[in-house]
């Protein structure tokens, strides 16, 4: 796990007295929580949403101890989590186990719920006071595949309540527009490439007109370059996470990333146009609005230079300010939470 700070300047709703309230990103790829501190600043802490299974022995217990590998003992296994299961899952050519699949609890994986429970409770921790306000993220309802987020929804308000906080759901999109957008008046496109899928919220003065998901980001990424490349899908992940210059790819591996990662942001793009085009009650912007694409799948180099090229292909609708990346791509989404949060705890 890691922990940075970021001054009070960053996030709107910052004050010189602590605020309550938190806000946790539940992501596909990784979960995030930030709080805000006594003196303005925001604490981000964020891990891997993974585990992996090792076999119960002593060699195996004094491999990882001696390794300084963090992991808690369920019956005759050893689950390790986080980001030491994704670099013990690559030394050892295994794939890790994924919690969460498309951006929902995946229901393949019975024992992920509880892994999921103790990544929150070390990353977030116990309320400042009973009831504090925990806003996390949710998807929003997606186009292109069956994503009924009920359950999910329910199941994360019953453990942050169980975890003795009120849980408020905001939509992933609309948290990058309270995180980023501020100086537009909260009024833009906000854009999360997840680790699951994309979720895009068009907003007009904190109020978002238009929310949907795409069920491609960076799993269809890892998982379709995994299959051109003949390599397991943890591998594709390192080559990604690695870093990958998308404007000038080096060699065969780093060109199959490329290519998959314009066609997922040539799909997200034509995708809000027809959404635009297609849904009556949109809002008239007075003025040109802002997109910031933010997510774990945007750190990517040139990312927004990518995304900027295939923009000039269409005839968006509206008029657009300008295309920017988050200030802190893998944060955005928690900031925004921990902004809704705020604003929660003072109404």
């Amino acid at each position: 796990m890691e922990a940075t700070k970021h001054g009070s300047g960053s996030t709107p709703g910052a004050a010189t007295e602590r605020m309550l309230g938190k806000g946790l990103d539940v992501g596909t790829a990784n979960l995030v929580a930030a709080v805000q501190g006594s003196d303005g600043s925001i604490t981000v802490k964020l891990e891997r949403n993974a585990f992996l299974d090792v076999k119960a022995d002593v060699y195996s217990k004094a491999m990882l101890t001696k390794l300084k590998v963090p992991y808690v003992v369920q019956g005759e296994k050893l689950i390790v989590l986080g980001e030491a299961s994704f670099e013990l899952a690559n030394v050892f050519g295994r794939e890790t186990r994924r919690p969460m699949k498309d951006g929902l609890i995946s229901p393949g994986e019975v024992e992920g719920l509880p892994m999921i429970r103790l990544i929150i409770e070390r990353i977030l921790g116990e309320p400042t006071q009973p009831g504090e306000n925990c806003y996390f993220s949710v998807p929003a309802p997606s186009i292109d595949r069956d994503n009924n987020i009920v359950y999910h929804q329910g199941l994360f308000e019953g453990m942050l309540r169980s975890m003795g906080y009120t849980a408020r759901p905001i939509n992933e999109g609309h948290a990058v527009v309270f995180s980023e957008l501020a100086e537009a008046d909260f009024s833009g496109i906000g854009i999360s490439f997840g680790g699951g899928m994309v979720n895009v919220c068009v907003c007009f003065k904190t109020i978002p007109a238009l929310s949907f998901s795409v069920g491609r980001s960076g799993d269809w990424i890892d998982k379709n370059v995994a299959e051109v490349l003949g390599v397991p899908k943890s591998r594709a992940t390192f080559l990604k996470e690695r870093g990958v210059d998308l404007a000038a790819p080096n060699g065969r591996e780093e060109e199959a990333i490329a290519i998959y990662y314009r066609n997922l942001i040539q799909y997200t793009l034509a995708n809000i146009k027809a959404r635009f085009e297609g849904t009556q009650g949109m809002p008239v912007f007075p003025n040109p609005v802002p997109i910031v694409c933010s997510g774990g799948t945007a750190l990517a180099k040139n990312f927004v230079s990518v995304f900027q090229d295939e923009f000039k292909k269409l005839k968006f609708p509206i008029p657009i300010a300008g295309i920017t990346l988050a200030t802190e791509p893998l944060n955005s989404v928690a900031k925004g939470c921990l902004v809704a949060a705020a604003l929660g705890e003072q109404s």
